[in-house]
């Protein structure tokens, strides 16, 4: 922390949950003795950098696990100044038909696909996560929770694990299986995002992770589906150093890019490779792989069309994102012409 003449204070921290505008911050206290006393939670609104930035960049605006810079005024106001370089940003699509995508978390390590094993696993669900995890530049990982409710759960998780090409875990919260390998996932301060449908259990994995209750927990409906407990991103600190940042259940996941879907279906691209033609569509061409394994049993009919979809929905996502930069580009041009034209006219 630095102080000036005038008495500004400057800071570094961590976002820990974003409000509307505003953001809790965890700030480093360097006058605290103990470690553990040494931390403040800090909320502070958006500064003129951010609101800058954000007004050109929709990933400009601060997420959960961002790195941060900040200043204090004597008036009393704090404020969030500038978000440091990202190492990983977790992101998704805004909305459907718009180019705008939605920061979820930045600079985890791992991004964890949480899915329960009941009623039961969503395959199509998971791949669609994965490739958002993958997209990521974390590392992906899938916990399957309520392990203690399924007779069948290991031979579940190996289903799972034959098209997830990523570790797959079963954990229970209640009877602690599996829980130590989660833990591990975290352990030397990294940090762990956890997405999922609503009711797959990720705050009572929180808890357990934590060893406190520190989320709310509710039971799953008579209809099986989950209810919506969390409501924002947040990042929690757990014995070790590390940290999990929970996230309110998502209704719906869309890409914001191809990027991760060729990683999340290792298998169809891996059988494209060997294709007569390199450019083939995997459609009729004489000599495809991807349709000769799809006719032999070996490839699952419905993963091609899955795997078509999602790339379908990414690359559509990265035209509209270039159109996007594209326009912007141009009247930031049209401006900067405007402006000479303006200079020129001013001149003696």
């Amino acid at each position: 922390m630095r102080q000036d003449a005038s008495g500004v204070q400057d800071g570094d921290g961590v976002v820990l949950r974003v409000d509307r505008g505003a953001a809790l911050v965890e700030v480093r206290r360097g006058d605290a003795a103990d470690a553990a006393d040494a931390v403040d939670a800090v909320r502070m609104t958006w500064g003129g950098g951010i609101l800058a930035a954000a007004a050109t960049d929709p990933e400009a605006v601060p997420c959960t696990g961002d790195l941060v810079a900040w200043r204090h005024w004597p008036d009393g106001r704090t404020t969030l100044e500038r978000v440091r370089p990202r190492r990983t940003l977790l992101t998704r699509a805004e909305a459907s038909g718009t180019s705008s995508r939605q920061p979820l978390a930045a600079n985890v390590d791992v991004v964890a696909v949480v899915e329960g094993l009941v009623p039961d696993p969503d395959e199509r669900r998971i791949a669609r996560l994965l490739s958002l995890a993958w997209a990521s530049g974390a590392r992906p990982v899938v916990l399957l929770t309520k392990a203690d409710l399924a007779p069948d759960a290991a031979e579940l998780a190996e289903q799972v694990a034959a098209g997830a090409f990523c570790p797959v875990l079963p954990v229970s919260v209640v009877t602690g299986d599996g829980v130590d390998a989660v833990r591990a996932l975290v352990a030397d301060g990294r940090v762990m995002a956890l997405v999922g449908a609503s009711g797959v259990g990720k705050s009572s994995l929180v808890n357990a992770l934590a060893g406190d209750d520190l989320m709310r927990v509710r039971a799953l409906r008579g209809d099986g589906k989950g209810r919506h407990t969390t409501v924002t991103r947040e990042l929690h600190r757990v014995a070790g150093g590390g940290a999990v940042i929970d996230s309110p259940g998502l209704r719906s996941v869309g890409l914001a890019d191809a990027a991760g879907v060729d990683l999340a279906f290792a298998d169809v691209v891996d059988l494209a490779g060997h294709c007569r033609f390199s450019d083939c569509r995997h459609t009729g061409e004489p000599g495809c792989a991807v349709l000769e394994a799809v006719a032999s049993g070996r490839l699952p009919q419905d993963r091609l069309e899955d795997w078509r979809k999602l790339v379908a929905e990414g690359r559509r996502q990265e035209l509209r994102r270039d159109a996007r930069l594209n326009a912007e580009q141009n009247r930031r041009l049209r401006a900067q012409t405007k402006a000479l034209r303006r200079s020129y006219q001013l001149r003696p």
